[in-house]
């Protein structure tokens, strides 16, 4: 693979692998389109499965819409075939309130159509999950070392593979050329020195989507990202602003990015700094070390001696230091 004139010219594999990885995601939209085609149907029968179920094609709510297009009209009886977690007391009620409607044969002959064409296309999609695992099989390592990041399993590593290849810091510089390639960078507009809010851009049509995806599977486990992301959201107006949380995801999406670059570069998996890695990053050891670091770049050579007020911790990072040893051109 190459980049030239802002684009990536892969191999003749490669571009195997990302043909059948731009198809499969097309096959998943087109899926969830005719999903919401089947939801649109029951809503217009009167039938609120989809307030009450979180997942309209799970297997009880399938079961369900199977019983409704067979006749069964009796909500209690078509909420009996509840599962797993369903089955309590108040979502079984809520399920045979939901599931009493208005549905005639013309709404069994919508979702049958809609049934058929959502098991078609589950089908292609698991078709096409086994072709693209055979074509990626040569990057193999490559596959390994992106799936020990949060959120990417072998969709979006193939994806990766597939868009960006197995080596991107053979064509990008940096992180941040690749990120300003697959349009994650956000814009840089200044007026009259005041840097106002800029958008990313509209390129990355199979990438970006693709990093996203994975930012909001990486943020549910308990780990670093998940604390960047409560932290962004904080900074940006709320966990009740939506624009918030969008503008937080991005920026996980594009430390994902980072992540990814850095570890094929290095060709070592991915170390998880911890949940609490803002904790100790912040607490007064860490601080002091950091700060002790910076002054010895500042002044190379020097010895750094901490002076803690009296009465106070030991280990309270304090804003004097006294620099001793230092040569008097450096300080100068």
């Amino acid at each position: 693979m190459r980049a030239a004139a802002g684009f990536c010219l892969p191999s003749a594999e490669l571009k195997e692998v990302r043909d059948l990885t731009r198809y499969r995601m097309k096959t998943v939209q087109a899926r969830t389109s005719e999903i919401q085609r089947q939801h649109k149907a029951l809503e217009s029968a009167g039938i609120k499965l989809g307030s009450v179920a979180s997942d309209i094609t799970g297997k009880g709510p399938s079961a369900m819409i199977d019983a409704l297009i067979d006749g069964e009209r009796r909500g209690p009886v078509m909420a009996d075939l509840a599962q797993g977690r369903a089955r309590t007391a108040a979502k079984m009620a809520d399920l045979s309130m939901a599931l009493e409607g208005r549905f005639t044969e013309h709404h069994a002959m919508l979702c049958r159509l809609h049934r058929d064409a959502i098991r078609n296309y589950d089908a292609a999609v698991s078709d096409l999950d086994q072709r693209i695992a055979q074509k990626a099989a040569p990057w193999q390592r490559e596959t390994g070392l992106l799936k020990t990041i949060p959120g990417f399993g072998d969709v979006v590593a193939q994806a990766w593979i597939a868009e960006i290849g197995p080596a991107p810091h053979q064509w990008f510089p940096s992180p941040g050329k690749l990120a300003s390639w697959v349009t994650l960078a956000p814009g840089n507009h200044v007026s009259a020195g005041k840097r106002k809010h800029g958008k990313t851009g509209d390129a990355g049509t199979y990438v970006k989507p693709m990093l996203v995806q994975a930012a909001w599977s990486a943020i549910k486990g308990r780990n670093w990202l998940q604390a960047r992301y409560d932290r962004l959201v904080r900074r940006m107006g709320g966990a009740r602003n939506p624009g918030a949380r969008k503008k937080a995801i991005l920026a996980i999406a594009h430390t994902l990015l980072k992540i990814a670059y850095a570890v094929l570069k290095s060709g070592r998996p991915y170390q998880e700094p911890g949940a609490d890695f803002y904790t100790r990053r912040e607490s007064p050891v860490q601080r002091r070390a950091w700060l002790e670091a910076q002054i010895q770049q500042l002044y190379p050579g020097c010895a750094v001696t901490v002076t803690p007020p009296p009465g106070g911790p030991p280990d309270a990072p304090t804003p004097e230091a006294a620099l001793t040893s230092c040569p008097a051109s450096q300080l100068t």
